[in-house]
């Protein structure tokens, strides 16, 4: 069988798709922004808990956020798991946000359900963004109050671990907020102006 326009018209119609291709691949990752990199601002995500809710980085500004992605046959994951839900308990009140993420390769989402339930710390069902497991699970990602990634390893948290990651950064005050261009902030010690 002939082929209309010969290999010319092929190579051009193969070199179109490469093109194609390459557009679809560059547009899915500026979607997301780039790869997690430690020192510099965290990319989005998107993630869906166990009880419906959705999340993305914005609901964490100002707080100290470790992203905690584990397995169920991962015998680190399993001890690693309640201590990050009982450090949490402890460091909610100073800025501390987790949440964990069991891998594709757990058990059903249907399976974690009892569990998510009696976690404190949110158990994702869904998460879409770059955190991808480096290495091996558990990894870890840890976002300052700045929401920039401080930290990114393949490697079960000890409590010294957590202690000494998270306490410097649970000390640091968080973001200040700028009032709106039209309202200046009040002088420092002084009510705010009721007036209309």
């Amino acid at each position: 069988m002939k082929v209309p326009g010969g290999p010319a018209r092929i190579v051009r119609e193969s070199s179109r798709l490469l093109v194609f291709l390459a557009a679809v691949l560059l547009s899915s990752s500026i979607a997301f922004g780039r790869s997690v990199k430690v020192g510099e601002p965290a990319p989005d995500f998107h993630a869906t808990t166990f009880d419906g809710r959705e999340l993305s980085l914005a609901d964490f500004k100002g707080r100290v956020l470790l992203i905690n992605l584990w397995a169920t046959w991962c015998a680190p994951c399993r001890e690693e798991l309640p201590l990050l839900d009982a450090y949490y308990v402890l460091a909610k009140k100073h800025g501390l946000e987790v949440i964990a993420v069991a891998t594709e390769h757990s058990v059903p989402a249907s399976d974690l359900k009892e569990l998510a339930a009696a976690a404190h710390i949110p158990f994702i069902r869904r998460l879409k963004g770059p955190y991808d497991i480096l290495k091996g699970v558990p990894t870890n990602y840890v976002i300052d109050r700045n929401g920039i990634v401080r930290y990114a390893k393949a490697k079960a948290f000890t409590l010294d671990d957590l202690n000494e990651l998270l306490v410097p950064l649970l000390q640091e005050p968080p973001p200040k907020v700028s009032s709106p261009p039209d309202q200046p902030d009040p002088p420092s010690g002084s009510p705010p102006s009721h007036e209309p």
